[in-house]
């Protein structure tokens, strides 16, 4: 097993955008494709290991750039910053989603009729966002991600299949949010399935995670149990 990883350039119309991507190449052929999303501070190491993590099982990941190329958070007032524009325009950042992922299916690797996205906080958001949007792909999965539906599709059909990973006690996705998302998932028509983690707040995945305040810290119990759920879902959808 050799994992290769490297960058790759791509565009959201004018904007320069710079995705990282993995993969093993003692497999041969073309895999599964996982893109990923990254939390709130922008395309970082964390999710380039969690890219390097799912190339070891046998994927293709790729990891998107929402920002950027080069632009990340390095507070969380410069992290909100850069986050808000796409919060406050859903139609501004499905379309940065679907830019990533025309550029992941470009390559030699990517098995096109098998793509699954994933995402952590702000990127769960993503990941979301992105089956709202209808696309054909096999299925999301939302790491205590933000719940909150999109107001420019009120009313989504979604074909992917749903696998939300949230904590109990997580503040930025509170139990009736978490009951609004079941409900629009239930409408929508998808194949959903919503893990809830007692005692868990905010980044449970993510071992810097240290503000109790705040409403993120890390716990590993769930970090784990998360991981495996997921891997448990992909195997599903990718049979």
């Amino acid at each position: 097993m050799a994992i290769v990883s490297n960058t790759v350039d791509y565009l959201d119309g004018d904007d320069l955008l710079e995705g990282f991507f993995a993969f093993d190449d003692a497999i041969a052929g073309i895999r599964p494709v996982v893109l990923i999303h990254h939390a709130w501070a922008g395309r970082d190491e964390f999710v380039a290991n969690k890219a390097k993590s799912l190339a070891e099982l046998g994927y293709l990941a790729f990891a998107a750039d929402m920002y950027g190329k080069g632009i990340l958070g390095s507070s969380p007032e410069q992290n909100g910053q850069l986050m808000q524009p796409f919060m406050q325009d859903r139609a501004k950042l499905q379309k940065r989603l679907h830019a990533a992922l025309a550029t992941v299916k470009l390559m030699p690797w990517a098995d096109n009729g098998r793509i699954a996205a994933m995402g952590f906080c702000f990127g769960g958001l993503c990941a979301l966002d992105l089956a709202r949007t209808g696309v054909d792909i096999r299925g999301v999965v939302s790491f205590h991600g933000l719940l909150v539906a999109a107001d420019n599709i009120p009313q989504p059909q979604i074909k992917a299949k749903v696998l939300v990973l949230h904590g109990h006690d997580d503040p930025m996705g509170p139990p009736e949010q978490v009951l609004a998302l079941q409900t629009e998932l239930t409408q929508a028509g998808a194949d959903w399935q919503l893990h809830s983690y007692g005692g868990t707040m905010h980044a449970f995945t993510n071992p810097l995670a240290n503000d109790p305040d705040f409403g993120t810290v890390y716990q590993g119990q769930a970090d784990k149990r998360s991981w495996q759920a997921m891997q448990n879902f992909f195997e599903e959808i990718f049979a």
